[in-house]
């Protein structure tokens, strides 16, 4: 049993910041991290909130997959940055399109998070333990940000992006997944600190830190290694994919992966010019954007790829 996608949707909040507008803030301009990006604006969250932006796009790919809330079997969102602990983002989701026959989880694999999602999607459908069902990622990366750390803060944005699947036998899907937490250490966010009536911590959290070196050269291994995994798995030849759906990084990573995958820029989609990195949401929200531009005709063969935070990463070939 595999599964096919029904549908896709996205949501990015309405306030767009370019960066000559974040060089009106800090020391930095738009040549500092266009040339070393590719990065020229992303969308920050002023009203929207990670469940928000998550139910907007939902009810945009319901639309599209054209079926009802109810006939959902589980609603699976992949956040690192979730309005509450509990109810998870999921419930909220359930409640915001009244999917009320859904059973509700979060994951976290931060920038991998949508990946896994679809694959923990093709596990449910192979157990036979659904047949629809609808995966999440969204992030509100911009609450996490150090906004004086001028390295860091410029490479990321905040939005949604959603895909329904449903199980199909006829489909040929396949998997790569994995995780290295003996390198987390390079790209990290703190939760709240032990603080109880035994332990007093008033220490401020740290936001989010990366040593950018490190997760470039994990990324330009790990990607091509993961794509020749599952398309040797599939009997496909890089020549037969149409498109290679990446986490949008950073261009220069997408740029290396093209280069040892030995197939031309054109087959990899880029819009993180536009959204930056959103994590989680980076895959499905491009995903999307294929869709509404009528890039994606049935059969054609594509490769989902996260990586990121963990670190982790995640790949998935996959058939329109």
């Amino acid at each position: 049993m595999a599964v096919k996608i029904l549908g896709t949707g996205s949501f990015l909040p309405e306030k767009r910041v370019t960066n000559d507008d974040l060089a009106q803030v800090m020391d930095t301009s738009d040549e500092w991290i266009s040339s070393r990006t590719g990065i020229r604006a992303r969308h920050i969250s002023v009203e929207e909130t990670t469940s928000s932006m998550a139910v907007k796009a939902a009810k945009i790919a319901l639309e599209d997959a054209k079926i009802a809330p109810e006939e959902l079997d589980h609603i699976f969102v992949a956040t690192l940055s979730a309005d509450h602990a509990t109810p998870s983002t999921a419930c909220q989701v359930q409640k915001g399109i009244g999917a009320e026959n859904a059973v509700c989880m979060d994951l976290n694999a931060a920038c991998s998070g949508f990946i896994f999602g679809l694959q923990t999607a093709l596990a449910y459908a192979k157990a036979g333990m659904g047949k629809k069902m609808m995966i999440i990622g969204v992030e509100t990366l911009s609450k996490l940000m150090d906004w004086k750390d001028r390295s860091t803060c410029v490479l990321f944005g905040d939005g949604a992006g959603c895909a329904i699947v449903e199980a199909d036998e006829t489909r040929k899907v396949m998997i790569d997944a994995g995780s290295k937490g003996n390198m987390g250490d390079v790209l990290t966010c703190e939760e709240r600190h032990l603080n109880n009536l035994l332990v007093k911590d008033d220490s401020p959290m740290q936001q989010v830190a990366m040593n950018g070196q490190a997760v470039f050269k994990f990324a330009v291994r790990i990607i091509p290694k993961s794509i020749h995994k599952v398309l040797e798995a599939a009997e496909v030849s890089e020549e037969e994919i149409k498109y290679f759906v990446l986490h949008q990084a950073n261009r220069r990573i997408i740029e290396a992966a093209a280069k040892r995958l030995k197939e031309p820029i054109e087959k990899f989609p880029i819009n993180l010019d536009q959204c930056a990195n959103t994590s989680s949401a980076t895959v499905p929200i491009l995903l999307d954007e294929m869709n509404k531009k009528g890039m994606l005709e049935p059969g054609d063969k594509i490769v989902l790829c996260g990586f990121g935070g963990g670190l982790t990463w995640g790949s998935v070939y996959l058939e329109w």
